[in-house]
């Protein structure tokens, strides 16, 4: 089995964010814009509103979109697809949902505590300034941290990958996964 390189994962990741940004621009554009009266008063309430709000129009989409194409007969999203990759097991079978849901939460969860964050500075918080922003740098270290691991071992595995026990792959037609 050959890992798939970091770059092709990357280039994967660019596509499938192709993908989230029509969803975010047809779709939550056309909600927010047709809902407009019922939503706008969500995202200015309290952080805590606004970030579930966001949570259940962007993130919890997002990431069953990841979760379910990912566990699929496909074994990866649209971008995986186009680039010849594959999300399995560490025996190179298909991951079940659990094994997704692990994955896809691992690999978001530094950006829905941004989302923490961010809401927390831009509505009033019981929390102090500098603690959002030492929050907000440990997100930084962590995405920081995504984007090196994969360079440290000859699986190309990230702290998802280890987390949920799967592997990215090159497709081979003839394999028989």
């Amino acid at each position: 089995m050959s890992y798939a390189p970091f770059k092709k994962r990357i280039y994967a990741f660019l596509l499938d964010y192709l993908v989230i940004a029509v969803y975010g621009i047809f779709v939550v554009g056309t909600i927010s814009f047709v809902f407009r009266p019922y939503i706008e008063p969500l995202f200015s309430s309290s952080p805590v509103t606004a970030e579930l709000t966001g949570f259940f129009m962007i993130t919890l989409p997002v990431s069953l979109y990841f979760i379910f194409c990912e566990c699929s007969e496909w074994q990866g999203t649209l971008g995986k697809r186009k680039m010849g990759i594959r999300v399995v097991d560490d025996f190179g079978y298909r991951i079940s949902i659990g094994r997704s849901a692990l994955r896809t939460a691992v690999k978001f969860l530094p950006w829905e505590i941004a989302h923490f964050g961010v809401w927390r500075l831009m509505l009033p918080s019981s929390l102090s300034e500098i603690t959002v922003y030492i929050i907000l740098n440990v997100v930084n270290l962590a995405i920081l941290t995504y984007l090196i691991i994969p360079f440290t071992n000859k699986k190309k595995k990230n702290v998802y990958d280890w987390v949920a026990g799967t592997e990215v792959v090159h497709w081979h037609k003839s394999s028989s996964l």
